[in-house]
């Protein structure tokens, strides 16, 4: 009995993380599309408003408790360095980078997140793991050369890669921040002042709204709030609080490149080069390296 339990505990973390992965490949495409009509800056708030509507309202009607002042500073992190920082970087970039490329790059965050993960949880990183981190380097590098036109290097590329950055970090906080809160908490209140930040870009959202804008489009970004950003990050935290490393979670974001690639040529019809898919391959597969060889 304790054996299927257990059995379906794994299975709860993992269906959990396969569903965030899932979300944010579609995430990327629309992300996309969207940009066609929204500045980044003013999706980003339209976005998360919607998402901490939906979480501060769940958080209201089931009573949760507030953060203990204590804490607040390791939230503001979270929330500033993994909700605004990072859909700031994503958002600029996506405009300039395919959505499969762009989740290549986003997707090199638990390479981070080990680092990060190394440094201030204290977790064990065994030496194998470095050659794991060297061949995602390796591709990413032959990812960003396949980006060069006219001997200038896509900026996308780099604010993306700065994106990868802020969310292994958001990663690792919430890990931390997990010790004495549920999933639910530590994800709600880090979006929240996340969220707080995006204000600054009201006259850009009031300008957007007022040049009459399809209406399809501002229900895109209120399903882009919901799904991806609320739903994804609570499945996401919840299998982060279960799991008993990062590292278990964090494989399951392997296949969010491919789906958003797949998405990005059904619905977009992006393609990339043969090269780029190349380059993401050999990241992903040093990912898997850390993640497996690098972890007996």
């Amino acid at each position: 009995m304790e054996k299927k339990s257990g059995k379906s505990k794994q299975l709860m973390i993992f269906g959990a993380a396969m569903i965030s992965s899932l979300l944010w490949a579609a995430n990327l495409p629309a992300t996309r599309f969207v940009l066609l009509y929204y500045s980044p800056y003013s999706l980003a708030l339209f976005r998360f408003v919607v998402a901490s509507v939906c979480l501060g309202g769940i958080a209201v009607i089931g009573k949760t408790p507030l953060p203990e002042k204590r804490d607040l500073p390791m939230f503001a992190i979270s929330g500033i360095v993994g909700v605004f920082l990072f859909t700031i970087f994503l958002n600029t970039g996506a405009r300039h980078v395919y959505s499969g490329i762009a989740s290549f790059i986003i997707n090199t965050s638990p390479v981070f997140a080990l680092v990060f993960a190394r440094i201030l949880l204290r977790e064990t990183v065994k030496p194998a793991c470095w050659i794991g981190i060297m061949i995602s380097f390796v591709g990413l590098a032959a990812m960003m050369v396949t980006q060069i036109a006219e001997f200038s290097l896509n900026i996308g590329i780099f604010l993306l890669l700065f994106g990868a950055v802020s969310y292994s970090f958001y990663t690792v906080t919430q890990r931390r921040l997990l010790r004495n809160y549920t999933f639910f908490q530590s994800t709600t209140f880090a979006m929240i002042i996340g969220t707080i930040g995006f204000f600054i870009f009201l006259p850009d959202l009031i300008r957007d709204w007022s040049s009459g804008l399809p209406w399809y489009t501002h229900a895109l970004v209120v399903v882009m709030g919901i799904l991806p950003a609320a739903a994804a990050n609570l499945t996401w935290g919840y299998a982060l609080s279960k799991a008993e490393k990062t590292a278990h979670v964090t494989v399951f974001l392997y296949a969010t490149p491919f789906l958003a690639a797949l998405m990005g040529f059904l619905w977009l019809g992006e393609t990339f080069s043969i090269w780029s898919f190349a380059g993401g391959v050999v990241i992903i597969g040093g990912m898997i390296f850390t993640n497996t060889l690098g972890k007996r």
